[in-house]
């Protein structure tokens, strides 16, 4: 009998061992689980990743969605455009990678003489007697690509010391909003449109540049709002973390 209040905690510590010692085999079940149930979207760990909270993983995964958006809008452009690509290279595939070896490496092009951000975009709208005569839709990248980086912290790849800056992710999605505006009004001093984008027609639909330019303003859109909301939750976040630390392990121990 006087053995007996002995065993039920000897008995609640070996559960507790044992959950602990299964927490690496559940975690792997876990991670087994994740591989078979593949979105097509998963990318391996990187070194880089360990230097990375949730949000700026969140963050560089927008970053990344939204320059394959960009670089799905600059297809379409340069398909239904082609004197553009010809202003600059013998072919689609090599103007493209022209313009993202700028983004990505350098030099900058030339043409833009140092113009990046929205002072890309306005060349590349510029149709005055002085106006803009090299690859609009290069321009447009540069200026998009440019813009992207900047409300992503300037850098491609965020870390804990960085993070999305709340005004230039909300200028930056104003932005993309006038780009889409201006691709669907702005004509050239033929009066014909400077660059072809959207089609509704007998031919068919082409709504690429439309839907794509939409969802990066909706993601920047989504980053800002978070970035205001970082100061805010901070107080919160503290509060909860502590409440969940430091009370809840004393009603574990009332008994049910």
């Amino acid at each position: 009998m006087s053995e007996s209040p002995v065993f039920p905690l000897a008995a609640r510590r070996a559960r507790l061992l044992g959950v602990l010692l299964m927490g690496p085999a559940v975690l792997m079940g876990l991670a087994g689980c994740s591989s078979v149930r593949d979105t097509q979207r998963a990318e391996p760990y990187s070194n880089q990743e360990w230097l990375q909270s949730g949000t700026n993983r969140i963050a560089n995964l927008s970053l990344r969605d939204n320059l394959q958006s960009v670089r799905r809008v600059q297809s379409t452009l340069y398909k239904r455009n082609p004197r553009e690509w010809r202003k600059s290279a013998a072919s689609l595939d090599e103007a493209t990678q022209r313009a993202w070896d700028a983004v990505l490496k350098g030099p900058p092009l030339p043409e833009l003489k140092g113009a990046t951000g929205i002072e890309a975009i306005r060349m590349a709208f510029d149709t005055g007697p002085q106006g803009y005569q090299g690859d609009r839709v290069a321009a447009l990248v540069v200026g998009w690509a440019s813009m992207l980086k900047q409300a992503n912290g300037d850098t491609w790849d965020q870390t804990m010391i960085d993070g999305v800056n709340a005004e230039n992710s909300f200028r930056a999605a104003r932005n993309f909003e006038i780009s889409l505006w201006l691709i669907s009004s702005k004509a050239g001093p033929d009066g014909q449109p400077l660059l072809l984008a959207t089609e509704i027609s007998d031919r068919g639909r082409n709504l690429v540049a439309d839907r794509e330019l939409s969802k990066v303003v909706a993601r920047l859109d989504l980053l800002a709002a978070q970035a205001d909301e970082k100061y805010r939750r901070a107080a919160l976040d503290f509060g909860q973390n502590w409440v969940m630390g430091v009370v809840m392990p004393f009603f574990t121990l009332v008994p049910k």
